[in-house]
């Protein structure tokens, strides 16, 4: 149960990154969507953390 909760975390997590690059790759990025994107982010990183 533990390591598929740890999979889910980790491709929610690179979708994330996805979706940040793809938003930075635009003429315009939306500022706050990149910053929404990036605390999701970095809240999946740190429970990620707490099974290392």
């Amino acid at each position: 149960m533990e390591s598929s909760h740890i999979s889910a975390l980790q491709t929610k997590h690179a979708g994330l990154e996805r979706q940040i690059e793809m938003e930075m790759a635009r003429p315009l990025p939306d500022d706050t969507l990149v910053a929404t994107l990036k605390r999701k982010k970095l809240k999946i990183k740190e429970e990620l953390s707490r099974f290392h």
